[in-house]
């Protein structure tokens, strides 16, 4: 039987032209080097080396004779490891990300092209939901990783990163109540114009409820949406005072469609959050995915 090991030793004394160095490049003894070659030598019947002033040089009638076909052989066996290797780590599959339609627009659309450019081979599956329907997913192995708003609620079966995008909620107008934004005003004072809100039950809205009942004001809002998009719309149109995050509304704040007003008191700072089901196995593609956002 062919010891590799042994050739090994053969080929890093004969690259290096010294037993110590080799040694050293082996992370062996000495010693057990020079054991090496002189059984690959028994094995073989022929002297493989010389010594001579400038170190260990191969024979003419033996470690010349072996010495490229020896080479070759380890470099066929070291590429076939590598692509063992590969095959181990290379991104394959399909990863299910859960996320609702905004959050796969502002933050998640960019990130999915950077990575589909990476890892072409990888299937993605988006599933587009609120962010409660999005949590029920993930606890039902409908999707591998999901994006929600926060806060929500701890779960004893999920892993929560949060942080991965900041959100600022502002009030902004249209054209009509432009003149909103050249002033500061008391958030209790809103009340006395339309507001358009995000629909109850969302984690937005309770958000923004939230906010309010800490001031003593119940929020009476005139309209109720279901998309950030129909809410630019009609606040675009003079419907009233919207509440959107600053990062939601960048294009239509800095093209003058939209004007933020300033509040004697500001929104809390939230945030999107990434979740994973603990103790759920990661694919290497789900891992190479979430790396970035797993090390905030």
């Amino acid at each position: 039987m062919v010891n590799l090991d042994l050739y090994k030793v053969f080929y890093t004394v004969a690259k290096s032209g010294s037993l110590t160095k080799a040694a050293e490049e082996l992370y062996i003894s000495q010693p057990a080097v020079s054991r090496s070659i002189k059984q690959l030598e028994m094995q073989l019947g022929v002297t493989l080396f010389t010594r001579t002033h400038r170190g260990m040089m191969l024979s003419a009638q033996g470690g010349k004779v072996i010495f490229d076909e020896v080479e070759r052989a380890l470099g066929l066996l070291s590429e076939a490891q590598n692509r063992l290797a590969e095959m181990k780590t290379s991104a394959t599959g399909t990863i299910r990300i859960g996320a609702s339609d905004t959050i796969f627009e502002y933050f998640l659309a960019d990130k999915i092209v950077e990575f589909h450019e990476r890892f072409p081979a990888v299937k993605i599956e988006l599933l587009a939901d609120l962010t409660p329907e999005t949590v029920e997913k993930l606890k039902a192995d409908k999707c591998d990783v999901a994006f929600v708003n926060l806060p929500i609620e701890k779960d004893a079966e999920l892993k929560l990163y949060g942080n991965c995008m900041r959100l600022d909620d502002v009030f902004v107008v249209g054209g009509k109540f432009s003149f909103l934004s050249q002033q500061t005003l008391p958030v209790s004072e809103l009340k006395r114009y339309p507001l358009v809100m995000m629909e109850t039950g969302t984690v937005t809205r309770k958000s923004h409820d939230n906010f309010f009942s800490t001031l003593g004001i119940k929020a009476d809002p005139s309209i109720e949406v279901g998309s950030w998009d129909l809410m630019k719309r009609l606040v675009t149109r003079g419907m009233g005072i919207g509440i959107i995050p600053r990062q939601y509304a960048k294009k239509e704040l800095e093209t003058g469609t939209l004007f933020e007003m300033r509040t004697d008191t500001a929104f809390p700072t939230r945030s999107v959050g990434m979740l994973l089901k603990k103790n759920a196995p990661i694919s290497y593609a789900l891992h190479c995915f979430t790396e970035e956002f797993r090390k905030d």
